[in-house]
């Protein structure tokens, strides 16, 4: 089996040498692979500790302008895929939307449960922008949250997101982070067309773009990811993009690809894994 190139002289960390020998076109062993970190509770590899600042100050920011549904008053149905702990699903929820997340580990579940539980009862600071603590209180007009174990690739967990005699019609709000990093490059493809099945038709695809600063080639997870997102979700290509394509270039008209970019800029804030180079995508079916 051929492996993307690890970059520099560094030997791989933990999490690369966990994935390095696995099949990178089987969803069902890379889903094993995070599913026995889990449960060797090695999640400090990706942990974030808090929600994402820069999804924070997005929903309290801009959210409205990308969003008919918060205007009419309308519930908001959220998804959250690869959520973790469930940092952004809860604090989504506290901003009034219906939150779901997503993970192929039942301790991821179970983790993700207990921390909402603590959340919702006591809101931390990090779930809102500015430096004033919030009241040791939930918002009465907080959202539902629920974390569900399942193959993000496959239908069967999308029952369980559904209240009694509710037809799906998508998600009005997805965020990904940590999730298409985490992907080997060969399955960005069926990424990309699970977004488009799972979105509503006036729902809206946000993307907090990471890592931008790793070269395309080098070895994941977390895989490079510059001008990826453009090329999958814009263009309607596979993904599978190197080190000596211009990517940057690449971005400057709409290809045929089943999104259209509504919104692109760099954040204000973001984790410190980014490096400074994270940028939030916003996009919407085409």
């Amino acid at each position: 089996m051929n492996h993307p190139r690890s970059g520099g002289t560094e030997s791989p960390g933990r999490l690369i040498s966990h994935f390095l020998t696995r099949d990178q076109t089987d969803t069902g062993e890379q889903n094993a692979g995070w599913s026995e970190l889990w449960d060797s509770d090695q999640s400090d590899l990706w942990d974030r500790g808090k929600p994402s600042p820069a999804l924070v100050d997005f929903v309290e920011q801009k959210l409205n302008q990308v969003l008919p549904h918060r205007t009419n008053g309308q519930s908001v149905k959220v998804l959250v895929p690869g959520c973790g702990r469930g940092y952004d699903v809860v604090m989504l929820a506290l901003h009034g939307m219906d939150a779901y997340g997503l993970e192929v580990s039942q301790t991821a579940v179970s983790a993700a449960n207990t921390y909402a539980e603590a959340q919702l009862a006591h809101p931390s600071a990090a779930n809102f922008s500015g430096s004033a603590p919030r009241p040791p209180k939930a918002p009465i007009n907080r959202g539902k949250v629920k974390f569900v174990e399942g193959d993000f690739f496959m239908s069967d967990w999308m029952i369980d997101c559904l209240d009694e005699g509710e037809i799906s019609e998508g998600f009005d709000l997805i965020y990904d982070y940590t999730f298409l990093c985490a992907i080997p490059p060969s399955l960005r493809s069926n990424w990309a067309r699970r977004m488009k099945e799972l979105l509503s038709p006036t729902g809206i695809l946000i993307c907090l773009e990471f890592p931008l600063w790793k070269e395309l080639d080098a070895v994941g997870p977390p895989y490079g990811l510059n001008g990826v997102y453009w090329n999958l979700l814009a263009e309607g290509g596979d993904g599978v993009l190197h080190d000596s394509e211009s990517t940057g270039a690449k971005q400057m008209d709409q290809g045929q690809g089943p999104f259209e970019r509504v919104l692109y800029y760099k954040p204000e804030r973001s984790y410190d894994q980014g490096r400074g180079t994270d940028m939030v995508s916003v996009w919407k079916l085409s």
